[in-house]
């Protein structure tokens, strides 16, 4: 499965979603069938990385004891993917690093979102 997501208004990314956590966010968009967002508050608004980090991320690192960052998790996942095997293209691709992706990597290779996807679930 795949997301449309955009961090900023000048460009919409194709977000692959691990199978395991796809059932996740099936029920939060589910939660809210009249909803715009796919991911929403409670009372159908935008989720916006404040309401994520102040009512998920941060309490979970103070429960679990640790101090890292949202972006940790970034590196987390690029580190994951890369002991999995996964081609450095198809890592940056997910990731986002548009500008660390060679010119023949642009226009030489394209993947569908079942190629990110198949990344994904293999971490």
């Amino acid at each position: 499965m795949d997301c449309l997501f955009s961090k900023t208004e000048n460009g919409i990314k194709k977000v692959p979603i691990a199978d395991k956590i796809l059932p996740y966010y099936k029920a939060w968009y589910e939660s809210c069938p009249e909803c715009e967002y796919l991911l929403h508050t409670e009372d159908g608004k935008h989720f916006e990385y404040r309401n994520y980090y102040d009512s998920y991320f941060k309490p979970l690192m103070e429960q679990l004891g640790i101090n890292r960052t949202p972006h940790c998790c970034r590196h987390t996942c690029i580190s994951m993917l890369a002991e999995a095997g996964i081609n450095q293209t198809i890592i940056k691709k997910i990731v986002g690093h548009s500008g660390a992706i060679t010119l023949t990597e642009k226009v030489y290779t394209h993947f569908d979102i079942k190629e990110l996807v198949d990344a994904i679930n293999r971490i």
